[in-house]
C-alpha cells in the first residue's frame, strides 16, 4: 500500500489528490503500465544527431497524436526535444540506437508527459493564454538544445525497480573547457528568463498555477545531477533504476497533475467568461514612421480584449489585401502581438495606415502615417538593411547629428489639479520640440513622486505627437501626488511638474471616515500574507476605532472579511489562504459613526513559499556544457526533519505575533511542514498553536494571546517519517505594540509661496519609528474648520499646501503617521497672509536720451516687464564712457533711488560718448541691470523743434479701442510745446504705413483711439510740435493686441439710497500687491477734497462729496501689478444732470405705487378699498385715515398687507350713510413715504352705496338656483324664436315654469337644465305672439325669476330680427311658366306680413294689375306675368325688407331665357285650352251599383265638352245599345240617362260610358251588381238540384 505522510492520513481533505476516489485503481492502473514504459533523453554530438534522425522523426510520428496541440507552433522533432528536456529528464548519450535503448531514464510515461507537457510547452493552444509567462526553455539552451539534437529514442520505456535521487548542489560556473559537476535545478532546463512576477493579475495568476502544476509533478527533492566531462571514444553507460515506491508515487501525483490542470483550465475559463469578456483596446499602439525608399518598414501594435480581437490593417481607410500584392506586405499576429510589414517602401506607400481591432464587444481603430523620403544625392542602395529602418551613416541619423542641442519646451500646461475618488482626472501638455526632425520622436515619461509610472488599468497615457496626456479612469487617493512630465529626445530632456490632489469621496454614511489606501501584501507565504495599508486623513470628526480587512480570490467577486474585531494596526497577517490561488485585499475603516468606502484594491498576490518564488523571478543560471551526465545515488528515505533554526518574533501587537524561522538542514528529499507552539513565559507548559493542521510556510501568525503578557515560542517540523525536535525557544515577548504611535512634529513654519498656496515646513518628530508620511491641515483664521492639505502621506518636512484663497490668513498643524497610528497633531502654526512670494523686477529697457546738454543729459526708459509681485520703490542709472569704441568701467549715476522714469544725470564731459544702463528695485530687493543702451554722446541740442515725449503706455485696452498716454518731452525747443500728433501701424507693417490718428495737434497728452480691429496688434508713437515744426518721434510703444480679454469689467456709477454718486471699479486678477490707482483726465487725484477713494479687496469706490461742474471729466481707474486691467467712466453736463436728479430722487424717496387708491364691490356686496406699491420691504408699514382720523383692524374694517406683492387694502361688510367722506391710505418703508387718497361723497358715495345693496341681494339670490343670464330672445336659423336662459346652482328638485301674460305655458316635457341652459322655443312667430314671458325657477331653497317684455319697441326689434332671418332664407328667384303667363318665385322658411316684398323691373317699381300681379302662397312669394309680351323682358327684382335692411334676390328674364319661358306659356296655354274643352264626364254615375233582381235600375250623369261630345256605352268591355230591357238616353247635349225596368241577374257586370269629342275621350265604369232575395236563392238551389237528378 502507499505510504501517505502521517498528517494526511488523518486530514485526507487537506491534500486534493488524495481526496480523489478514484486513487487506488488509477495507481494500480499506472503500476501495470509502469512495467512496459520508460523514456530515454539522449544528448550527443551533431555527428550522432544525424545518425538518429529516423528515430526522431518516428517518435514524432506518434507522440504527435497526443501532443499536437502542445506543440502547434513549431515542428514536431523540436517540440519533443522541448517537452522530454522541460521535465528536466536526462540520460547517458550513446553512441549508437542500441546503446540507446538500452538506457534507462527518470521520466513520465509517455502518456503523462503528452497531457502535463500541454500545460508548459512554448506551442500550447490549451494552456497558451493560462502560462504564456512560462514558455519553457531559455534562448541561450534553446541554442544548445539544437547543437546537441535531444531527442526521444524510443517508446518503450520500462522503470528501473530502485530510483537513484541526484544531488542536490548549486550550480557553479566555471570556464568552458574545465569540467566541473554541477546540478541543473529540475525545472530550470528549458524555461523562459522570467525577471519577476508579472504585474497583471492575470500573468500573476498563470504564473501560481503553472509553477503549482510543474512543481507537484517532480517535487520531493529529485533531481537529476549533471556533469560535465570531457567526450572521450568510449564512455560509461549510467542507468537510474526507480523503486516501486517512487513509480507509484509519481503515478499518484501524475494524477494529481491532471486534476491540477483540469481546475486551472476550468478556473480560467470561467475567469475569462467572468471577467475578460471586454471590447478591444491597445495596449501598444502602432507609431508613425519616416523612412527612406527602397527600405523595409513594420508596424507594431498590441492588442488586449476577449474573445480575442480579429484586427485588419488598413491603408487611408482601404483594407490591405495581401493576395494582390503579393511579396509587399507580411501581415502577422501572434499571442496578442500584430505587426504590418511593408517591403522596399517607395513614395506610393505614404500614407496613413491604422489597424482595427473587433470582437462581439466592440471596435476601435488606432492610426499611423508612413512617409518615403528620396535621397537626392548618390547613394549606395546596400547601405539600406533590408527589413530594418535605418539609413546611410553620412546623413547622421542620430539626434546629435542633427542638432548640437533641443529645445524642449512646454505649452499649455497642466495645473495643480484637484480630484475627487471615483472621478477621472486627466493632465495634459503640448509638447514643442525645436528643430522639430520627423525621424525621431522623444520619448513620453511620466512620473508620480519620482517613480516612473506605467500604464495599467487605473491609469493610461496617450502621445498624440504634439501633445502628452495622462487619465486616472478612477482617482484615488493613491494618485495624489506630484506628477512630472519628462520629454526625452537623445541625451536631452526636460521636465514639468505639478501637484495632483485627490479628495475623498463622499461617504454613503454620514460622519464614517474616509477610505485607506495604499494597501500593500508583505512577505506572502504558503499559507498566509501581511497586508498593510496607510491610515486616511479624514476620520469623519470621530476618532477611528480601527480597520477590517477583506479579500478575495481573483477570478471571483466574493469578499471575505478576515477579521472579526477592528484591528487598530496598520498591519495585519491574514492567514488561511490556499496555496497557488492568488488573492486581493482591500481595507475599509471604521468608527462609532459608521464603515468607510473600501480602499482600493491591492495588487494581487500569489500564496507561494518565497523559495519557489525566488526561482520563479531567477534566470537560468547554468552555462551550457554540451553533455548531461545522470548520476545514480541511493535516496535518503525515512529522514526526520531536525529542528528549524533561527527563530524570532518578527512582529508583535496588541493583537498578534508574528514568527520567523529558517528550515531545519536536515530534512530529507520531501516536503516538510511545521507545528507552532506556545507557553507563557517562565513556565514549561507547552500548548500546539495549529494542533489541528500543520503549516506549510516558514511564517506563523499567533492570534488569541492576552494582551500584556509574556509568551515563548518554538517550532517543530514533520513528514512522513514523524515530527522532529523543536526549535530553540524565543525569548519572552510581551503582547503589546512594540511600534509606538510616533509624537506630534514640531517647528510649523509657513512661508508664502504663490496667491493661492503656502510652503509649510516642520521637525521630524523626535524617536519616530517607522514613518509613513505627514497629513498637514489648514484652517482659516477665526473659522475653527480645518481641512485637510493633502490625502496621501507626504515623506519629507516640506510641502506646499495648494487650493488657498488669496488674501486670507490661515494656520496650519501637521500630524505624523506610522504603522502603529497617528500622532497628535503639532501646534498651530503662526497665521500667514496668502500672497505671492515677491522677487526682484526684470531689467528696464529701451533707453533712450530726451534731453542733452554740455554736461548733462536726460535719460528714459520703460519700465520692467515684470515687477516681481512687489512694487517698484525705484531705479538705479549707471554710465560709463565709451573711448573709441571700447567701454569703460561703470560708474553710480545716482546713490538714491529716482522714481520716476526719467533721470537727468550730471557732470558729465561735453562730446563724450556714453553707455548707461538701468537696473529697478523693488522690496525684493535690486534686480538684474539692463543691457547695455546705445551709444550717445553727449552734446547741446540746438534744434529748434521739440524732442520725444516719452514714457508711452497704452491702458483701457478693447477690442477696438485703446487709451495712449504720454509725457511731455524735457527738451522742448526754442518755443513751448503747442500739441502732439500720435500715430499708429499695424505690428509688422513696414514704415512707411505709419499714418497720424489726429489732424489737429492734440492739446493733452492723452488720447481714445478707435477704429482698431480686433485681434490686430499694433503699435504707437507720438511727435510734440511748437511753433518751429514737429519733432522727432517718440520710442514705438510694445506691440498691443486690439481684443478685449476675458472677464474685462468696466467702471460702474452707482447712487446708493443715501443719493450719494460714486464711481466703482472690480477686479478679480489682483495680485497680493495690486492696488486701485485713480485718475482724473489721466491725471494722478491730489486734491481728496472732492472725493473719497476706499478700497476693500478685488473693489475700489470713488465717492464724489458735492458732485458739481468742477467734477467733470473722464475718471480712469488703474489696478497694478495686473495685466493692464484698466477701466474709465466719463461725467459731462449731461450725465451730471442725470446723475443729480437720480440723488435727490434716492435722498428723499417715495414709495413708487402701481395704483392709487381705488375702490370695488365684491361678490357679497363687500367694499374694498385698495392699492399697490412696486416694491415693499418687510419692514413696511400702511396707515389708514378716514375725514382725518386713523382707523384700525376691527369688526367694520379689516386691513391687510402683503410686502410680496406690494397689495394694501382695506374690506368694509357695506357702506353706511355714515361712512362717506375721505379716505387716506398713507404708506412708509424705511425712508420713503407716500400716500393715496379717495373721495366718496354726494352721488358717487349714493351709486357706490346702491352697487354694494345690489350686489349684497344678488349674492344672498346666488345662495339658491338663480339666473346668470336673464331671459333672453334669439332667432334661429329656421327662423323660429327661441327664448332662453342660463341658471345656476341647480339640483334635480328645481322645477321651472314658464308664463305669457301671467298664464303659465304648459310645455310637453321637463327641461333637464343641460348646460345650465332653458329654451323655450316659438315656431312661426307672429304678432300674436306678442307680450310679456316670465320664467320662474324654485325647490326648497328659493325661488328666482326672469321676465322678457316683447311689446312694442321690444317686439318690433324682434319681428325684425325675424324677418331679416326670413328674408336671409329667400332662395334665388326662379323661373316658372304657367299657362296663365310667366312666374317669377322664390322660397322662405315662412312668410310673415310684416316682412314687406317689391318688386323691381329694370330698376323701376313695378305697378301691380291684373296682369301683373304679386302674392304669397305658403312659403313662396311670387310675381306672376299674364299673358307676357317682349315689353316683358329684362332684370326683376325682388327686395324683401325686414324693418331695417333691405335684402335683394334678382333673375334676367331676357333673350334665351324669356324665350324658353314664352315657349312653355304657349305649350301650356295650349294644353289648357284642350284640357278646358274635351269631353268628360262631369258627375252622377257611381262607381259600384247593388241592386235586387226584380227592381228598376235608373242611372243618370253630366257630360261636357266643346263641341259637345259623342256618347257611348259598353258593357264588360263590349259595344251595349239600347233594347226593350235597358233605354239609353242623351239629351240636350249634356245629360246621359241608363234605365233598366227590371234587373235581373243576367244585368250584372261592368257598364262604362265614353265621350268623346275633338279634344279628347274620357270613360267612366260603373259596377251594377244584382242579387237574389235568400227564400228565393234557396227555392232554386233545390230547384237546381231537381234538374240535376233528372239529368242522371
Amino acid at each position: 500500500m502507499m505510504s501517505l505522510p502521517f498528517y494526511q492520513r488523518h486530514h485526507e481533505h487537506y491534500d486534493r489528490a488524495y481526496r480523489h476516489k478514484a486513487l487506488q485503481s488509477t495507481v494500480s492502473q499506472y503500476q501495470k503500465e509502469a512495467k512496459s514504459k520508460s523514456t530515454v533523453y539522449a544528448q550527443g554530438s551533431t555527428a550522432y544527431s544525424r545518425g538518429s534522425a529516423a528515430y526522431r522523426h518516428a517518435s514524432a510520428a506518434d507522440y504527435s497524436l497526443e501532443s499536437s496541440a502542445a506543440y502547434s507552433h513549431g515542428s514536431s522533432a523540436h517540440a519533443l526535444e522541448s517537452a522530454a528536456y522541460s521535465y528536466g529528464s536526462t540520460a547517458y548519450d550513446h553512441h549508437s540506437a542500441a546503446q540507446s535503448k538500452r538506457s534507462a531514464a527518470y521520466s513520465l510515461d509517455s502518456e503523462s508527459l503528452s497531457k502535463s507537457s500541454a500545460a508548459y510547452s512554448h506551442g500550447s493552444e490549451s494552456i497558451n493564454k493560462l502560462a504564456t509567462a512560462y514558455r519553457l526553455g531559455s534562448e541561450a539552451y534553446s541554442l544548445g538544445l539544437k547543437d546537441s539534437n535531444i531527442m526521444i529514442e524510443d517508446q518503450s520505456y520500462k522503470m528501473s525497480p530502485k530510483a537513484k535521487r541526484a544531488k542536490q548542489n548549486l550550480i557553479s560556473e566555471d570556464k568552458e573547457n574545465k569540467a566541473v559537476d554541477y546540478s541543473v535545478p529540475i525545472f530550470t532546463g528549458r524555461e523562459v528568463s522570467i525577471s519577476g512576477i508579472t504585474d497583471t493579475e492575470e500573468e500573476r495568476i498563470k504564473e501560481s498555477a503553472a509553477y503549482i502544476a510543474r512543481r507537484n509533478l517532480l517535487a520531493k527533492g529529485e533531481g537529476v545531477s549533471v556533469s560535465k566531462v570531457a567526450t572521450s571514444a568510449s564512455q560509461e553507460e549510467h542507468h537510474e533504476k526507480k523503486s516501486r515506491k517512487v513509480a507509484i508515487r509519481e503515478s499518484a501525483e501524475r494524477v494529481a497533475l491532471k486534476k491540477t490542470l483540469e481546475d486551472t483550465q476550468a478556473f480560467h475559463k470561467k475567469l475569462n467568461q467572468d471577467k475578460l469578456l471586454h471590447a478591444p483596446e491597445f495596449v501598444i499602439e502602432p507609431r508613425s514612421h519616416t523612412v527612406w525608399e527602397k527600405q523595409n518598414v513594420k508596424f507594431y501594435c498590441t492588442v488586449a480584449g476577449w474573445p480575442e480581437p480579429h484586427v485588419t490593417w488598413y491603408k487611408n481607410n482601404v483594407p490591405i489585401n495581401v493576395q494582390t500584392h503579393p511579396g509587399k506586405y507580411i501581415i502577422e499576429s501572434r499571442y496578442g502581438l500584430h505587426s504590418l510589414e511593408i517591403s522596399t517602401c517607395d513614395f506610393e506607400d505614404t500614407a496613413q495606415y491604422h489597424a482595427s481591432a473587433m470582437n462581439i464587444k466592440g471596435e476601435i481603430s488606432a492610426y499611423a502615417s508612413l512617409v518615403v523620403k528620396r535621397y537626392k544625392g548618390e547613394m549606395d542602395a546596400s547601405l539600406f538593411h533590408a527589413g530594418t529602418v535605418t539609413m546611410p551613416l553620412s546623413l547622421g541619423a542620430t539626434p546629435h547629428g542633427y542638432a548640437s542641442r533641443f529645445e524642449i519646451s512646454f505649452v499649455d500646461k497642466f495645473d495643480v489639479a484637484f480630484g475627487r475618488e471615483g472621478e477621472t482626472m486627466s493632465l495634459g501638455c503640448t509638447v514643442v520640440i525645436s528643430p522639430d526632425i520627423k525621424r525621431f520622436k522623444p520619448d513620453i515619461e511620466w512620473y508620480r513622486n519620482g517613480v516612473l509610472i506605467t500604464p495599467s488599468k487605473w491609469v493610461q497615457m496617450h502621445w498624440s505627437g504634439e501633445r502628452a496626456s495622462l487619465t486616472l479612469t478612477h482617482a484615488n487617493k493613491e494618485d495624489e501626488g506630484l506628477y512630472t512630465l519628462r520629454v526625452v529626445m537623445g541625451d536631452y530632456y526636460e521636465e514639468y511638474s505639478a501637484y495632483v490632489f485627490v479628495l475623498d469621496a463622499d461617504a454613503e454614511i454620514p460622519g464614517a471616515p474616509g477610505a485607506p489606501l495604499d494597501v500593500q501584501c508583505l512577505d506572502a507565504n504558503k499559507d498566509y500574507v501581511i497586508v498593510s495599508w496607510k491610515q486616511p486623513a479624514v476620520d469623519g470628526g470621530n476618532p477611528i476605532l480601527g480597520y477590517f480587512i477583506d479579500r478575495c480570490e481573483v477570478g471571483t467577486t466574493h469578499w471575505t472579511q478576515c477579521n472579526e474585531t477592528p484591528v487598530k494596526f496598520a498591519r495585519f497577517p491574514v492567514t488561511g489562504l490556499i496555496e497557488g490561488r492568488s488573492y486581493i485585499f482591500r481595507v475599509r475603516a471604521v468608527n462609532k459613526a459608521g464603515v468607510s468606502l473600501p480602499s482600493r484594491v491591492s495588487e494581487p498576490v500569489a500564496a507561494l513559499d518565497p523559495a519557489d518564488r525566488a526561482r520563479l523571478r531567477s534566470h537560468p543560471s547554468a552555462p551550457w556544457t554540451g553533455q548531461i551526465i545522470v548520476t545514480e545515488e541511493e535516496p535518503a528515505e525515512g529522514v526526520v526533519p531536525g529542528p528549524p533554526t533561527d527563530l524570532q518574533v518578527i512582529e508583535a501587537t496588541k493583537n498578534y505575533v508574528v514568527l520567523s524561522w529558517k528550515p531545519p538542514g536536515q530534512r530529507g528529499h520531501e516536503g516538510i511542514m511545521y507545528f507552532v507552539e506556545k507557553c507563557v513565559a517562565g513556565t514549561e507548559n507547552w500548548q500546539r498553536v495549529n494542533t489541528e493542521i500543520p503549516v506549510k510556510s516558514p511564517r506563523f501568525a499567533v492570534f488569541d494571546l492576552a494582551e500584556g503578557k509574556s509568551y515563548c515560542f518554538r517550532v517543530r517540523c514533520c513528514n512522513s517519517a514523524g515530527i522532529g525536535e523543536p526549535s530553540e525557544a524565543t525569548e519572552a515577548t510581551v503582547v503589546d505594540d512594540k511600534l509606538d504611535i510616533p509624537k506630534a512634529p514640531g517647528r510649523i513654519m509657513p512661508t508664502r509661496n504663490t496667491d493661492t498656496s503656502v510652503v509649510v515646513t516642520w521637525t521630524e518628530p523626535p524617536d519616530a519609528k517607522e514613518l509613513v508620511g505627514y497629513y498637514i491641515e489648514s484652517s482659516v483664521v477665526g473659522s475653527g474648520r480645518w481641512e485637510p492639505c493633502n490625502n496621501n502621506p507626504v515623506k519629507g518636512t516640506r510641502f506646499v499646501c495648494h487650493g488657498l484663497i488669496t488674501g486670507e490668513k490661515y494656520v496650519f498643524r501637521v500630524r505624523a503617521v506610522n504603522a502603529a497610528g497617528l500622532s497628535e497633531f503639532s501646534q498651530e502654526s503662526e497665521p500667514i497672509e496668502v500672497q505671492a512670494a515677491i522677487a526682484a523686477p526684470s531689467p528696464p529697457y529701451d533707453i533712450t536720451v530726451l534731453e542733452s546738454v554740455r554736461d548733462s543729459m536726460v535719460l528714459g526708459w520703460k519700465q520692467p516687464k515684470v515687477i516681481g509681485g512687489s512694487e517698484i520703490t525705484g531705479y538705479y542709472v549707471n554710465y560709463r564712457e565709451v573711448i573709441g569704441g571700447v567701454p569703460g568701467k561703470w560708474m553710480e549715476a545716482n546713490i538714491k533711488p529716482v522714481s520716476e522714469r526719467a533721470y537727468r544725470i550730471q557732470n558729465l564731459k561735453e562730446n563724450m560718448v556714453y553707455q548707461f544702463q538701468v537696473a529697478a528695485a523693488n522690496l525684493a530687493g535690486v534686480g538684474t541691470p539692463s543691457l547695455p543702451s546705445k551709444s550717445f554722446k553727449c552734446e547741446e541740442w540746438t534744434i529748434a523743434v521739440p524732442g520725444p515725449p516719452h514714457d508711452l503706455a497704452c491702458t483701457e485696452i478693447r477690442k477696438d479701442s485703446l487709451v495712449l498716454l504720454w509725457k511731455a518731452p524735457v527738451y522742448t525747443g526754442r518755443s513751448p510745446v503747442a500739441g502732439y500728433y500720435v500715430d499708429v501701424k499695424e505690428t509688422e507693417a513696414t514704415e512707411e504705413h505709419w499714418r497720424s490718428v489726429n489732424e489737429k495737434p492734440l492739446q493733452k497728452r492723452f488720447l481714445k483711439i478707435g477704429g482698431l480691429k480686433e485681434g490686430v496688434s499694433y503699435v504707437f508713437r507720438v511727435r510734440a510740435t511748437n511753433q518751429a515744426g514737429v519733432g522727432k518721434p517718440s520710442d514705438v510703444t510694445d506691440p498691443v493686441v486690439a481684443e478685449t480679454r476675458p472677464g474685462t469689467k468696466e467702471v460702474v456709477v452707482d447712487v446708493d439710497d443715501n443719493g450719494v454718486i460714486s464711481l466703482n471699479f472690480e477686479c478679480d486678477q489682483m495680485s497680493p500687491n495690486s492696488k486701485f490707482v485713480w485718475s482724473k483726465d489721466y491725471e494722478p487725484i491730489e486734491d481728496d477734497s472732492r472725493l473719497d477713494i476706499a478700497t476693500k479687496g478685488g473693489k475700489s469706490k470713488a465717492t464724489f462729496k458735492d458732485l458739481g461742474e468742477d467734477d467733470l471729466g473722464i475718471y480712469s481707474c488703474v489696478v497694478t501689478d495686473t495685466d493692464g486691467v484698466s477701466s474709465s467712466y466719463t461725467i459731462d453736463e449731461e450725465e451730471m444732470k442725470r446723475l443729480l436728479a437720480l440723488s435727490h430722487e434716492r435722498k428723499f424717496p417715495t414709495v413708487p405705487l402701481v395704483s392709487e387708491l381705488a375702490v370695488e364691490i365684491l361678490e357679497k356686496g363687500e367694499v374694498r378699498f385698495w392699492l399697490q406699491a412696486e416694491k415693499l420691504s418687510g419692514n413696511a408699514k400702511a396707515n389708514f385715515v378716514f375725514n382725518d382720523k386713523e382707523i384700525f383692524n376691527g369688526e367694520k374694517y379689516k386691513m391687510k398687507m402683503d410686502q410680496k406683492t406690494g397689495l394694501v387694502e382695506m374690506i368694509m361688510d357695506k357702506l353706511e350713510d355714515k361712512d362717506e367722506g375721505t379716505y387716506t391710505f398713507q404708506l412708509q418703508d424705511g425712508k420713503a413715504t407716500n400716500q393715496s387718497s379717495l373721495v366718496l361723497i354726494g352721488d358717487v358715495f349714493k351709486k357706490l352705496q346702491n352697487e354694494s345693496d345690489f350686489q349684497r341681494k344678488e349674492w344672498h339670490r346666488k345662495q339658491g338656483p338663480h339666473f346668470v343670464d336673464k331671459l333672453g330672445w334669439e332667432v334661429t336659423s329656421d327662423c323660429n324664436v327661441l327664448l332662453k336662459c342660463k341658471v345656476a346652482n341647480i339640483k334635480k328638485e328645481t322645477h321651472i315654469v314658464w308664463y305669457k301674460d301671467d298664464r303659465e305655458i304648459m310645455v310637453d316635457e321637463e327641461h333637464d337644465f343641460k348646460d345650465g341652459v332653458c329654451t323655450l322655443l316659438i315656431s312661426e312667430f307672429s304678432k300674436k305672439d306678442a307680450g310679456t314671458y316670465e320664467v320662474i325657477l324654485k325647490d326648497d331653497r328659493g325661488k328666482d325669476s326672469s321676465e322678457l317684455k316683447l311689446m312694442n319697441a321690444a317686439f318690433a326689434d324682434l319681428m325684425n330680427e325675424v324677418c331679416r332671418r326670413i328674408a336671409l332664407s329667400a332662395t334665388d328667384l326662379k323661373i316658372q311658366s304657367t299657362a296663365e303667363g310667366i312666374r317669377l318665385y322664390s322660397f322662405v322658411n315662412y312668410y310673415v306680413e310684416d316682412l314687406r316684398v317689391s318688386w323691381v323691373h329694370n330698376d323701376a317699381q313695378i305697378r301691380f294689375t291684373d296682369r301683373v300681379k304679386t302674392g304669397v302662397t305658403g312659403e313662396q312669394i311670387w310675381l306672376q306675368i299674364n299673358e307676357p309680351t317682349p315689353q316683358d323682358k329684362g332684370r326683376y327684382t325682388m327686395e324683401l325688407f325686414d324693418g331695417k335692411t333691405g335684402h335683394k334676390k334678382t333673375v334676367d328674364l331676357s333673350g334665351q331665357a324669356f324665350d324658353e319661358a314664352f315657349a312653355e306659356f304657349q305649350r301650356l296655354k295650349q294644353a289648357a285650352i284642350a284640357e278646358k274643352n274635351r269631353a268628360r264626364v262631369l258627375g252622377g254615375l257611381p262607381d259600384v251599383v247593388t241592386i235586387q233582381e226584380g227592381k228598376a235600375l235608373n242611372l243618370s250623369c253630366t257630360v261636357w265638352g266643346d263641341p259637345a261630345p259623342e256618347v257611348s256605352w259598353l258593357k264588360n268591355e263590349k259595344s251595349f245599345v239600347s233594347d226593350a230591357n235597358c233605354i239609353l238616353k242623351f239629351e240636350s247635349g249634356k245629360n246621359v240617362s241608363f234605365t233598366i225596368s227590371a234587373v235581373s241577374t243576367l244585368d250584372s257586370g261592368k257598364y262604362s260610358i265614353v265621350v268623346k269629342n275633338k279634344y279628347g275621350t274620357e270613360t267612366s265604369d260603373v259596377t251594377v251588381s244584382v242579387f237574389i232575395p235568400e227564400e228565393e236563392a234557396e227555392s232554386l238551389q233545390e230547384k237546381h238540384k231537381e234538374d240535376k237528378k233528372k239529368k242522371v
